[in-house]
């Protein structure tokens, strides 16, 4: 659940998490760790409707996102 959840918030701002691996800018264990904190969040049920959620801005993210650092940072390595 957490894995696509993480996936499906990188794909809603333009981030491919296969491409940024290969480039190198994310490592394996980045990506675990940040699955591991996505396990961590309260709000999934809201995260699963914002993702879901028809004309929404794709580069927005819900502020208790706790990989926002993340995909900041892999926004602006593309």
């Amino acid at each position: 659940l957490h894995a696509g959840l993480v996936d499906a918030m990188a794909q809603r701002q333009g981030i491919d998490l296969d491409e940024a691996q290969a480039r190198g800018d994310l490592s394996p264990e980045r990506l675990e760790d940040a699955v591991y904190r996505c396990t961590g969040c309260a709000q999934v049920g809201d995260c699963q409707k914002f993702l879901t959620a028809q004309g929404a801005d794709n580069a927005a993210r819900p502020g208790y996102c706790r990989n926002g650092r993340l995909f900041t940072d892999l926004g602006a390595a593309e």
